[in-house]
């Protein structure tokens, strides 16, 4: 048991998911934005 290894995961695992809902975000309005521009225009 060593002590900065099980700060760090948990650390690594918020950054992944911040990473991932940003990502997910920033995809998801490029989708609805090309739709709705396929859609108006």
């Amino acid at each position: 048991m060593t002590g900065p290894t099980p700060d760090e995961r948990p650390l690594s695992k918020k950054l992944l998911w911040f990473a991932g809902l940003w990502v997910a975000g920033v995809l998801t309005v490029g989708v609805v934005a090309y739709g709705l521009r396929l859609i108006l225009f």
